[in-house]
């Protein structure tokens, strides 16, 4: 590209102000926004809240993005990582036009400017992060550590977008954000987008320094080259001296990833990427001193960087020359529009990044190709006779799902490096692990080509599968339950993201977040106590109706159906728990489809009164549905005239109460599975105070008696692994026995069973092998 002829660079210095002052006004002003007026107390908010440090870098960097894509024609995708972004990323779309096109209330005048204002960090307006009503953005920059890894899920499979990803120097020490980098790894230039990682180093944090703030180039410079990047670096404070260094740094930036794309398109070898690194003084263009004291350049600047303005009149002049320094008279017409002139040098249409259609991901989104479910069940001519690795079933679903959607390239699975080991290995069969580094002849399944994600870090898989979502494809994370906890405040965040979305009627629906949990608590064989843990249940019931789910289903058929309406299904948080193992099968595929529908259903199979039950034996989980199973059959056999009925609970959301989750059964439902007033022997997957809770305010909930898992584990047999917990078949019957019958000589035959057990394990190192292959007896 030939050099910007330096009018151009006056022009976009211009456009730089305007947004610089419209984030300066947002945070401070309710009324006189253009400056009409000498600056009165009055015009000053109560409350000044917003965080001005960042925004001037985000608006330099914005609006030299919006030159190059009215060079290029280039879709770009803006990220703003540093936190409390928001008054820039929302001046600039609001300058652009499209604020006022999504929100049109918001005007492009002085009236619509006020509103603006006064609706930023208020009661009833927009938080001061770049957030979900922030048209163009995927990303919430509340919690820091995520724009990378968000910034390339977003251009998996999308080969001529570029992701520009500011990163800022205190979210660059997150340890999310610092393994994001190795991302570049598994980024194919060849059918892909780009990310352009832009690393803007001002120094400080809200209270101080930042680590790669004080680090020199060189140091910069190794730790960037390292993961795979060719920094350039553009460093000062001078305004014209950095408008053009940074136009051209970008422009050389641009050539390169297209050349590196074109390269690798043609069958040739490519390069590092380029990355940028923005160094400029924290609040730049603010005030340099206030009361004498630095602001400009440290860490004061982060936030507010005057305060008590509308009491102090020092204050309050200060402000009215800070903004008066951006002359808004030369900025905005007579009537508060945007000078036209400078409205020229954004782009037109769609080309702009608040109005960009993979910003919006559900304008993209093509429905996923999903095949019959029944091509993959299993027969099941007899319940609990026969063993069978339930999540092998989904592999071959999954395997199906790639091929079917080969042409639209909208599908990837991403996992910690446990495809196999989860028994998902049938898409090997068709698709290959993605890497980007050397293939070597011994690796299995490697392949830049494939579209299998496995790198070793939770937050990685989950973060590239939001970033992939949320621009309008579909995906699955699957992982170890216990680990889900690593990445579980992504889930906080995504589901957060997606309560918000809902509200927004420009915000079209996006395929949902489907995490499989498996490799659970209750099955770690030769793990320990660390791989036991099932609190990402908790989190997910922690969030709105709206949008959580989580289902518990016991068997092969029961998984094929819940994956097949998940797979489908929008604006959600799927949580599907089942393990790994072989297991028993308990429903044909008719029955499993039924279940499911329902959410949770009486077996008559396995009861034996369940028309008139003493006591209710029930369960959610794969696992808690065996033991309760086999407790039934015990009681069938020792308390023959114990009339017991069994339910299975596979979604869990239908226990709540039908104005707290759209799921929940009414209470006539509720009785219909429970009975009104009999005793409920509650075997859950998870920890037992999340069923008291959900129940709560049901008939007579306290006779629900739950038991689950209570932090007892080792490496140990699965039988030892239920017994440890209590949750075990005899201490079911037990617990049904005790609540129904008081002492009982069977009680005495639960306690010898367990015992007997115990010390078997302990002698031969397994299971008795009663227990071991126990199936239903019929």
């Amino acid at each position: 590209m030939s050099p910007i002829v330096p009018s151009r660079l006056a022009a976009l210095d211009r456009y730089w102000r305007a947004a610089n002052y419209l984030s300066v006004g947002q945070i401070y002003l309710q009324a006189n926004p253009l400056l009409r007026q000498p600056l009165a107390p009055e015009h000053i908010k109560p409350r000044l809240l917003g965080h001005w440090g960042t925004s001037p870098g985000l608006n330099f960097i914005y609006a030299h993005l919006n030159r190059l894509i009215q060079d290029t024609d280039a879709p770009v995708l803006f990220l703003a990582g540093p936190g409390h972004g928001g008054p820039a990323v929302l001046a600039n779309v609001y300058l652009e036009g499209t604020y006022s096109e999504v929100y049109p209330h918001i005007t492009e005048d002085t009236e619509g400017l006020t509103r603006f204002f006064r609706q930023f960090s208020t009661p009833g307006g927009v938080p001061s992060h770049v957030s979900v009503p922030t048209p163009g953005s995927i990303h919430e920059g509340g919690e820091l550590g995520y724009v990378l890894v968000h910034a390339f899920g977003a251009v998996f499979d999308d080969p001529d977008l570029i992701a520009a990803a500011v990163v800022g120097d205190g979210e660059a020490e997150t340890g999310p954000l610092e393994g994001s980098w190795k991302s570049v790894t598994f980024l194919n230039p060849a059918r892909d987008g780009a990310v352009l990682p832009i690393l803007h180093l001002n120094g400080y944090k809200i209270g101080g320094p930042t680590v790669l703030g004080r680090k020199d180039d060189r140091a910069i410079a190794e730790l960037l080259s390292g993961h795979g990047y060719d920094p350039r670096f553009i460093a000062g404070d001078d305004p014209a001296t950095m408008h053009a260094a940074f136009a051209q740094a970008l422009d050389l930036a641009y050539a390169d990833i297209r050349a590196l794309q074109a390269a690798a398109r043609s069958g040739r070898g490519y390069g590092a990427w380029p990355a940028l690194v923005l160094r400029t003084p924290k609040g730049w263009t603010g005030p340099k001193t206030v009361d004498g004291v630095p602001i400009e350049g440290t860490f004061r600047a982060h936030q507010v960087p005057i305060t008590g303005v509308r009491e102090n009149p020092a204050h309050l002049a200060l402000l009215e020359q800070w903004m008066r320094s951006y002359a808004p008279e030369e900025l905005f017409d007579a009537n508060g529009r945007l000078d036209r002139a400078l409205a020229s040098l954004a782009p037109r249409g769609d080309r702009r990044m608040g109005a960009l259609p993979q910003a919006n991901g559900g304008q993209v989104l093509v429905p996923l190709d999903v095949p019959d479910v029944s091509r993959y069940a299993a027969a099941v001519t007899s319940p609990g006779t026969e063993f069978r690795p339930s999540t092998r079933a989904l592999g071959a679903l999954l395997r199906d799902v790639f091929v079917r959607n080969a042409a639209t390239r909208n599908f990837r699975l991403f996992c910690p490096d446990e495809t196999a080991s989860n028994r998902l290995d049938p898409v090997f069969e068709v698709e290959q692990r993605c890497f980007g580094g050397r293939v070597e002849s011994g690796d299995d399944h490697v392949s830049p080509q494939g579209r299998v994600m496995e790198v070793l870090s939770e937050h990685l898989c989950q973060g590239w599968l939001e970033g992939y979502v949320l621009t309008g494809r579909h995906g699955l994370f699957a992982t170890y339950e216990a680990f889900a906890m690593v990445s579980a405040s992504l889930t906080v965040q995504h589901a957060k993201w997606l309560e918000e979305m809902i509200t927004l009627p420009w915000r079209r629906p996006v395929a949902s977040l489907n995490v499989l949990l498996t490799s659970t608590c209750w099955r770690q064989d030769h793990n320990g106590f660390s791989h036991q843990g099932p609190g990402l249940i908790d989190v997910v019931l922690s969030k709105r109706g709206t949008v959580a789910r989580v289902y518990l289903p016991p068997d092969a058929n029961s998984l094929l159906s819940v994956a097949d309406h998940c797979l489908r299904s929008r604006n959600y948080v799927n949580l599907i728990v089942i393990d790994k193992q072989p297991q028993l099968q308990w429903l044909d595929l008719d029955a499993a489809r039924e279940h499911c529908r329902r959410g949770a259903s009486v077996w008559d199979w396995a009861s034996t009164d369940a028309s008139n039950p003493e006591v209710v034996l029930a369960a959610a989980g794969d696992i808690m549905t065996l033991e309760i199973v086999a407790a039934a059959a015990f009681l069938r056999r020792h308390a023959p005239d114990l009339r017991v009925r069994v339910v299975n609970v596979v979604d869990l959301m239908t226990l709540y109460a039908p104005d707290v989750h759209p799921h929940g059964v009414s209470d006539a439902r509720f009785v219909e599975l429970f009975t009104a007033d009999r005793p409920v022997i509650f075997a859950f997957h998870g920890y037992q105070r999340a069923i008291h809770e959900i129940v709560h305010g049901r008939p007579h909930a306290e006779r629900f008696h739950v038991r689950g898992f209570n932090e007892q584990g080792t490496t140990t047999t699965p039988f030892q692994m239920v017994a440890m917990n209590g949750v075990s078949r005899f201490h079911l019957a037990e617990e049904a026995l005790r609540r129904t019958r008081g002492t009982s000589a069977v009680i005495e035959q639960c306690r010898a069973e367990l015992a007997s057990a115990t010390a078997y394990a302990r002698t031969h190192f397994e299971d008795p092998p009663a227990l071991r292959d126990w199936t239903w007896p019929g």
